[in-house]
């Protein structure tokens, strides 16, 4: 059996995973927007993203839309870059020959 890859903790915590693989297939995204497809908590939400805009993957721009507060988040190039590599190196694993069997 091969061993498993050395995945990017930052990245592989399920949480965070949902967040960055729905920023993957976007551009940017506003905080609601990722409250709603990821099923976290506001507070679990903004926990998991300042971890991953302290780790440098995500970057947030607070600003209004009309008179209300809007939150956009996206992923940086590094954060793109990591979660690209985080894929790789999974899709690699689940596909290895040493697997089967």
């Amino acid at each position: 059996m091969s061993a498993f890859p050395d995945l990017d903790p930052l990245i592989h915590a399920p949480a965070r995973l949902k967040i960055v693989s729905a920023l993957s297939l976007l551009d940017e995204a506003d905080f609601l927007y990722l409250l709603h497809i990821t099923g976290l908590t506001k507070g679990n939400l903004s926990t998991h993203l300042s971890k991953l805009e302290n780790g440098g993957y995500v970057a947030i721009e607070k600003t209004y839309r009309g008179k209300r507060p809007l939150t956009l988040i996206r992923l940086t190039p590094e954060g793109r870059a990591a979660f690209d590599a985080y894929r790789r190196e999974m899709l690699n694993f689940l596909d290895s020959p040493a697997r089967e069997g």
